[in-house]
């Protein structure tokens, strides 16, 4: 069972998706979740099959007091790097919230303070927190179906099934290929991700 608060504060949960990806953006989302949400399903994304995830979304966004999402493109990962980049995703989306949290609380273990408001990181912190857990729903979410759609121009890097990570599939096509627009040119993809064994 996931916690609902840490504090007594309005709390605002964040988390990012695609971090380890060799193409497209990085995705975060923030939430603030109503004490009395109901959302039994809610859990990890990662711990969450396609479906539970695109059932949660409308569930989440509908009973959500406020929510935001914001990706950060592979052009601006590869001048900042991927965890600047992922923090920033994380500031645009908490940026979009509609009420202002007094609390945030950031899954994983780095961040960088948003607008003064006093923030706690936690280390696998969607398994344990709603908010965060609805914030990795929402940044997986939202970031499959931007994968998804550019992957109809690209089809042979197969982002429609692994939405960027790099899947032998997605290897083969780079080194066939090469790199398309929307890859991260910061990261080294040949020869070294093609040794990796991620499938």
């Amino acid at each position: 069972m996931l916690s609902v608060q840490l504090t007594n504060f309005v709390e605002a949960g964040t988390d990012e998706a695609g971090r380890g990806c060799l193409a497209g953006p990085v995705t975060a989302a923030a939430v603030i979740l109503p004490p009395d949400v109901e959302l039994p399903l809610l859990n990890d994304s990662k711990k969450l099959t396609e479906k539970q995830r695109d059932n949660l979304r409308p569930l989440i966004e509908q009973q959500a007091l406020a929510f935001g999402v914001a990706h950060v493109f592979q052009d601006e990962i590869d001048q900042i790097n991927i965890l600047k980049a992922s923090i920033k995703a994380m500031h645009l989306a908490l940026e979009q919230l509609q009420k202002t949290p007094e609390y945030i609380l950031v899954d994983g273990n780095k961040f960088s303070s948003f607008k003064g408001i006093p923030h706690q990181c936690i280390v696998k912190g969607d398994g344990k927190f709603q908010n965060i857990a609805a914030a990795s729903v929402l940044a997986k979410t939202h970031r499959d179906d931007y994968m998804k759609k550019i992957s109809a121009e690209f089809p042979a890097y197969g982002w429609e099934k692994n939405k960027g990570y790099p899947t032998s599939t997605h290897r083969s096509a780079i080194q066939k290929l090469g790199c398309t627009l929307h890859h991260r040119k910061s990261f080294q993809l040949l020869p070294r991700q093609l040794e990796m064994d991620f499938d």
